[in-house]
């Protein structure tokens, strides 16, 4: 009966940069503990585990009710760039769900992160822009990002970035600013968001006319868009082949054309041609801001008897099955058709 037994199952995935996970309900109070070690080996080895771990919501419960954010907003500002980089990056992981960011704001985490936005080493400043873009998802957190004075070093930052980096800094800056646009018209956010609208990255152009849209909602808005002379560049940007810059970009002529300056430099621009051809585009967004952007430039004269003839094209949008895109469409043929 002796005989060699060979078992089918295969041996343990070991990882030596990991710190051995415990069992159960040890496993997170154990981590926090070490996380705190004054050894930077076993704090490096304690943040590769518990960055696996916090993938699982449930898991990212229990480490922020094991007070592990508390050690993680200390570890922050440790002398190791490669733990910075890896908190930064665990924080990120914490931040994607909302027991996270729940817990970010509770405990004063975003005024921790904003900390790191001279970091010198690239990959840890990505990821504290990255964790910084999903709070901004939370309108309480951005309220906070603007309390604390993020929006002029957001603007400052815009240029000098990587473009990996600077599409992060303009989401997370776009969202500030639908809040409250002064603090970046006071920084020469317009002028510095005007640079990046023609910029080669979709992404980036997309990410600036957000933010450039959000400051044309403002009073103050509108005037420095039209001091800065953005419009001409703006209907440019109605013929760019990704839908959500048209989308932002008739949105921006949309608020701006409110003003008679704006109307003014948008139709010397040879606004109304391209919007008409949005208006027949199957995007909601795309035609809703383009029929908006002509209903305020047919409050012009001029405009409204260039739009006359287009009536039959807007018309068509009356049966459009969007409610939105009637009403819009309804109320643009309504100005049009307006006489003295």
């Amino acid at each position: 009966m002796a005989g060699t037994r060979i078992s089918e199952r295969l041996p343990p995935i070991l990882d030596r940069n990991q710190a051995p996970v415990a069992f159960g309900q040890r496993a997170l109070p154990r981590l926090a503990a070490e996380l705190q070690d004054g050894e930077r080996v076993v704090r490096q080895r304690a943040l590769a585990a518990l960055r696996d771990l916090i993938h699982d919501p449930e898991r990212a419960y229990e480490a922020i009710h094991h007070g592990c954010l508390e050690r993680l907003k200390v570890l922050l500002k440790d002398e190791d760039a490669s733990i910075r980089t890896t908190t930064a990056e665990v924080l990120y992981l914490l931040a994607t769900h909302s027991v996270g960011r729940e817990a970010f704001l509770r405990l004063d985490v975003v005024s921790s992160l904003s900390e790191l936005l001279d970091e010198p080493v690239d990959a840890c400043r990505k990821n504290v822009y990255q964790a910084l873009k999903m709070m901004a998802e939370l309108p309480a957190a951005v309220v906070c990002m603007v309390s604390l004075g993020l929006v002029p070093r957001l603007v400052m930052k815009v240029a000098v970035e990587p473009e990996d980096i600077r599409e992060l800094v303009l989401s997370t800056l776009s969202c500030c600013v639908r809040v409250d646009a002064l603090p970046a018209l006071s920084s020469d956010g317009v002028s510095v968001l005007r640079e990046q609208l023609t910029h080669p990255s979709t992404n980036i152009r997309r990410s600036a006319a957000s933010a450039m849209m959000a400051i044309s909602v403002p009073p103050e808005g509108k005037v420095k868009i039209c001091e800065e002379e953005v419009l001409p560049v703006v209907v440019q940007l109605l013929s760019d082949a990704d839908l959500g810059v048209s989308a932002k970009a008739a949105g921006i002529i949309m608020y701006t054309a409110v003003i008679t300056r704006g109307k003014f430099q948008a139709l010397e621009a040879g606004v109304l041609p391209h919007l008409l051809r949005l208006v027949e585009s199957e995007d909601r967004a795309v035609c809703v801001n383009a029929l908006r952007a002509l209903t305020c430039l047919a409050e012009a004269p001029r405009a409204r008897a260039q739009l006359l003839q287009h009536l039959p094209l807007l018309q068509t949008r009356l049966q459009h099955p969007e409610p939105i895109i009637q009403r819009a469409s309804a109320t643009a043929i309504q100005v049009i058709s307006w006489t003295p």
